[in-house]
C-alpha cells in the first residue's frame, strides 16, 4: 500500500495492527510528520507528489492500494495525479480516498449568509484547493479512469443540522432537483470512497 500524504502514520499505525505482513509505504510532504510516520510505515519518502516526473510512478506498479485520507482537495491538480496512478495501477489495484464534503449544509448555510470564510482546519480549510462534492467526486474518478466501486457517508451527530435541511429540500424544489437527494447529499461531512481502475472496452 502507498499513502499519499501519510501525516504522522496514525493510519498505517492502525492498517498495520490488522495486517502486520503487509509493506506500507509512506509519502509526505512535511519532513517533521515524515519522520514521526517513520515508526508506523516500512519506509516514507518526503515529496511533493505533484513535482514528481511521470516515470516516477513506474516504481509502484505493483502496489495494490493507493491511499489519499484528506488529500486530494489539497492538490493543485488531483485529475492528473489519478490519471498518472492510472497508468501503472495493476488490474485488481483499487485507490481508498476520504474526501470532504462541499455540499454539507453547514457550508450550504454559510453561503447563503455571504460567510464563506477559510478556517485553520474543518470544511473550510485554508489549504483546500479543489471543492467536492457526491456528485463530482465520482466525475473526478471517472475522468481519470476509475469506477468508484464503495463508498460510505460519514455523518455526525450535529444539532443545528435539522433546523437547516428544510430549507435545502425547499432549495432543491425551486430548482428543481431532487429534494430528498439533496437533502442527503447535504449530510455526510466527507465521503470514503474505494475506486478500481475502469476496465477498457
Amino acid at each position: 500500500l502507498v499513502e499519499v500524504g501519510c501525516n504522522a502514520g496514525a493510519l498505517a499505525a492502525a492498517f498495520k495492527a490488522l495486517h502486520p505482513g503487509c509493506h506500507y509505504e509512506g509519502m509526505e510532504l512535511d519532513p517533521g510528520a515524515a519522520q514521526a510516520a517513520r515508526k508506523h510505515c516500512d519506509t516514507v519518502t518526503v515529496l511533493d507528489i505533484e513535482s514528481v516526473p511521470p516515470e516516477f510512478f513506474g516504481r509502484y506498479a505493483d502496489t495494490d492500494c493507493w491511499i489519499f485520507g484528506d488529500v486530494l482537495e489539497h492538490l493543485r491538480d488531483p485529475w492528473k495525479l489519478l490519471q498518472r496512478i492510472r497508468t501503472v495501477i495493476p488490474a485488481h489495484g483499487s485507490i481508498v480516498a476520504c474526501i470532504p464534503n462541499a455540499q454539507h449544509w453547514s457550508v450550504q448555510a454559510r453561503l447563503n449568509m455571504g460567510d464563506f470564510r477559510y478556517q485553520d482546519g474543518g470544511l473550510l480549510d485554508r489549504t483546500h484547493l479543489r471543492w467536492f462534492t457526491r456528485a463530482t467526486m465520482f466525475e473526478l474518478f471517472s475522468q481519470a479512469g476509475f469506477t468508484v466501486v464503495a463508498g460510505h457517508p460519514r455523518i455526525f451527530e450535529e444539532p443545528m443540522r435539522e433546523a437547516v435541511l428544510p430549507a435545502i429540500r425547499l432549495m432543491a424544489q425551486s430548482t428543481g432537483a431532487d429534494p430528498d437527494m439533496a437533502v442527503q447529499d447535504a449530510m455526510a461531512m466527507q465521503y470514503v470512497i474505494r475506486a478500481v481502475p475502469t476496465a477498457s472496452s
